[in-house]
C-alpha cells in the first residue's frame, strides 16, 4: 500500500535524524534476500545496536540533503537498506558484511565520519574488527602481563612458605676467642729521667751548727 504525504513527511523527518546522528551509514542492497534471512539480517542489527532502515531512494536522497549530504541513492542497484551506527562506527558496515558472505546482499556505500565514502571503503571496513572484539584484544593484552605477574607472586608465596615450615637451621658455632678477643696491648716501660734533669735538681741544704 502506497504511503500517504504526511508517512512519507514523516519518514523523512525520522531518516534525517538518523543521518544527523549517526557516525556512520551502510547501504545496502538487500534484493533477493529470504523471509528467514531478513529475519537473521534484522537480529543482527538490533543485537548490535544498529538501527536497520528500509526506505524509498527518493525519501534517502530528501533526507540525506536535509543532513548535509549529498547523495543519489539511485545510481546504487536493487532494493536499498541503510545501517545507521551511533555507538560503534565499524559496526554497520561489520555486521552487513557478514551477511555478505552467505546471502546475495551486497555492500553499496555509505558515510563515515560526516564524509561520503564509496564501494569499496566500505568493504574495507566490514574486515576491521569492531569495538566489541577490539575490546576483547585489548583486554588479552592487558590481562597477559598480570597473569604472569600473579603467577610469579604465586610461586614467590609458596616459597616462602615453604621455608617457614622447613626446621630452623643449626646455630653458627662460636669463633675462637683468639679471633673474637682483642690482643692485649704491650705497654712500654718509662724511661728514668735524663741526667740533665738531676743536675738541674736542687740539692738539698745542710744546716750549719752554730759555732761555740
Amino acid at each position: 500500500m502506497p504511503k500517504t504525504r504526511q508517512q512519507k513527511e514523516e519518514a523523512v523527518q525520522v531518516l534525517t535524524k538518523l543521518f544527523k546522528d549517526s557516525s556512520s551509514v551502510v547501504f545496502a542492497n538487500y534484493q533477493g534476500l529470504t523471509v528467514p534471512q531478513v529475519d537473521e539480517l534484522r537480529d543482527k542489527m538490533f543485537e548490535g545496536n544498529v538501527t536497520y532502515v528500509v526506505a524509498k531512494k527518493t525519501l534517502i536522497n530528501r533526507a540525506a540533503k536535509e543532513a548535509g549530504y549529498e547523495i543519489n541513492a539511485k545510481q546504487f542497484p536493487g532494493m536499498l537498506g541503510i545501517a545507521f551506527g551511533t555507538d560503534d562506527e565499524i559496526a554497520p558496515a561489520k555486521l552487513l558484511g557478514e551477511m555478505t558472505k552467505n546471502t546475495s546482499l551486497t555492500l553499496e556505500g555509505g558515510l563515515f565520519n560526516g564524509a561520503v565514502v564509496a564501494q569499496d571503503y566500505v568493504v574495507k571496513l566490514s574486515k576491521l574488527p569492531g569495538r566489541t572484539q577490539l575490546y576483547g584484544m585489548f583486554l588479552n593484552v592487558i590481562n597477559g602481563p598480570t597473569s604472569g605477574f600473579v603467577r610469579a607472586l604465586d610461586a614467590i608465596r609458596a616459597k616462602k612458605e615453604e621455608a617457614e615450615g622447613a626446621p630452623a637451621p643449626a646455630p653458627a658455632a662460636p669463633k675462637a676467642e683468639a679471633e673474637v678477643a682483642e690482643a692485649p696491648v704491650e705497654e712500654k716501660p718509662v724511661d728514668p729521667p735524663a741526667p740533665e734533669a738531676a743536675e738541674g735538681a736542687e740539692a738539698p741544704k745542710t744546716e750549719e751548727t752554730p759555732k761555740e
